[in-house]
């Protein structure tokens, strides 16, 4: 591809990306500097060193190191069975651990505020054994909740990403050092830990990263005394209106978050070791001991009773009103409350979700395919900055991209404050990433011999992208559109800034019906909530479908 080809296919997502993403951050940024209109500096060292914020900061850092820990203590016991073991159903069981990673957060609180909260099942049977006044469990509100969520919802990252690594390492090393003298835990410390060391510091990154900036676990499980830097940004702007304070916050989430990714990168850097990998297929073998086979039974059982339970008990209590059972919850979907707060029935939720997925799926989808081709095609220092810049989204979270669309977005010639579109434009910038992500790998992959050989054969340059490029960029493109439409339909932080009241999404409407008082608010949050889960699910299928083995990452 010509370079003028490369510079125009780049041109709309820059435009994009300049209008969406770094005039929203600059005119926080421009808030918090300058909350009255007038240069004022000290405005955000006040906010910053305010005893509340350091509160809160301190609160989001242990929370996050908490969680992370809990995480890693999770997942590298099932990152070493699936990386060095081969059992029936290993691929399906990989495929249903990681699907907890691609819920909306919101789905992820409400499931486990039907696991832990006060219409729990185990609530449910101590009142139908001692009576009403049997003495109630509620795990809802603390801490254990959150990070219980936090675990459910990460623990793939550490399968994926260090059981990935972990399952091409050569086990002979190891088994050398056995042979040597040393014991389980020295050969694993001195011989596997180095190597692992890369994968494991990736995927803590990665998790302190998406703990760091949680929003809808913590709005939904935690108390009022535990809201993060990411909730107490929303209550700033939604709930007092404070939005200087709200801004400057926003300033001090993005710099952190920037140095986390910085130290990560340049550690990860640091830590790496050459080494020869081999095909997984090659290291894995069957449980041979009595032990072994125990120690493995164990860690899926505890897997799949962590990532299943909750989503059970979600299904179980979308039928579940007053003393018994029905479909209460699911025949009222489609009629409104008598009580205040949610403005349309909870059915036409659904309606706008798909909706918006479908406009988000159209603009992230042509951006994104459009931004890959100037990617893939081009080597070079300008391709790689402007694959950089594109991947900023991802570390900026997505309440901080709500809050700046609300600021920028306001005012003539962009006031589109009021306008439905917002929604659509804040999930495609969200989503832009990944669409990338999924398909520029591919478009790099594409063997230039393959268009030099039909040219040779006498195809023009046209003929030979239609007949050689297209099919393989195509069914890329339907995946990174496939991703889009995913992230549309869980996508909860930006959205709960921008949605008008009459035009809820289903994570909207979820957190909505769940602040209502009684039972049948909350049967029909599950149910809600099962859908959003059903359709997400039905969402990743289809894209592990189309995907196939090829090279991208996700």
């Amino acid at each position: 591809m010509s370079r003028r080809a490369a510079l125009l296919l780049a041109l709309p997502p820059a435009l994009f990306l300049a209008v969406f993403f770094a005039f929203p951050v600059l005119s926080i940024v421009a808030l918090g500097v300058a909350p009255d209109g007038v240069p004022d500096p000290g405005a955000l060292v006040r906010t910053w060193t305010s005893s509340s914020t350091l509160r809160v900061v301190a609160w989001t850092i242990g929370l996050a190191l908490a969680a992370t820990t809990l995480t890693l203590l999770a997942g590298l016991p099932a990152a070493w069975v699936f990386a060095r073991f081969r059992f029936p159903g290993k691929r399906l069981l990989r495929a249903l651990l990681t699907v907890p990673f691609v819920l909306p957060s919101v789905v992820v609180g409400a499931a486990f505020l039907a696991l832990l909260g006060p219409r729990s099942p185990l609530n449910a049977l101590l009142t139908a054994i001692a009576g009403p006044d049997a003495p109630q469990v509620r795990l809802d509100g603390t801490t254990i909740a959150i990070l219980l969520a936090s675990v459910f919802y990460n623990v793939a990252v550490v399968l994926r990403l260090v059981g990935g690594f972990w399952a091409h390492l050569d086990p002979r090393a190891e088994e050398a050092a056995r042979v040597l003298g040393a014991s389980p835990w020295r050969a694993f410390r001195e011989v596997t830990w180095p190597l692992l060391r890369p994968a494991v510091l990736s995927a803590v990154s990665i998790v302190l990263l998406f703990t760091l900036t949680s929003f809808g676990i913590v709005l939904v499980l935690g108390g009022p005394g535990q809201a993060t830097l990411e909730v107490e940004i929303w209550r700033r702007t939604a709930l007092l209106l404070d939005l200087p304070a709200a801004a400057a916050l926003s300033i001090l989430q993005v710099g952190g978050v920037f140095l986390l990714l910085l130290a990560s990168a340049r550690a990860q850097e640091r830590l790496a070791v050459a080494q020869r990998l081999r095909p997984a297929a090659e290291t894995e073998r069957a449980p041979r001991t009595r032990r072994e086979r125990f120690v493995v039974g164990t860690v899926l059982a505890g897997l799949i009773a962590l990532v299943g339970l909750p989503l059970l008990i979600l299904v179980e209590r979308s039928f579940a009103v007053g003393a018994g059972y029905g479909l209460t919850a699911w025949t009222t979907l489609g009629s409104l409350p008598q009580r205040a707060g949610l403005f349309v029935p909870p059915a036409e939720a659904i309606g706008n979700s798909l909706l918006f997925a479908f406009a988000t799926l159209l603009v992230a989808g042509s951006l994104g395919l459009s931004a890959a081709l100037a990617i893939g095609s081009r080597r070079g220092w300008l391709p790689q900055t402007f694959d950089a810049l594109l991947m900023l989204p991802v570390g900026t979270s997505a309440v901080t991209v709500g809050f700046g669309f609300l600021v920028a977005l306001g005012e003539p010639p962009l006031d589109l404050r009021t306008s439905i579109l917002l929604i659509p434009l804040a999930h495609a910038l969200v989503a832009l990433p990944f669409v990338i992500r999924a398909t520029a790998p591919v478009i790099r992959s594409i063997d230039p011999r393959l268009r030099e050989a039909a040219a040779v054969l006498g195809a023009s340059p046209g003929r030979a992208w239609r007949e050689v490029d297209a099919p393989i960029v195509a069914r890329a493109a339907l995946v990174g559109a496939g991703f889009a439409f995913a992230i549309s339909l869980g996508e909860f932080g930006a959205t709960l800034f921008i949605a008008r009241p009459a035009t809820p999404t289903l994570p909207v409407a979820i957190y909505r019906l769940l602040g209502l008082p009684g039972p049948l608010p909350f049967a029909q949050a599950m149910a809600l909530a099962t859908i959003l889960l059903v359709l997400t699910a039905i969402s990743v299928l289809a894209i592990e479908r189309l995907r196939g083995s090829g090279p991208s990452p996700f």
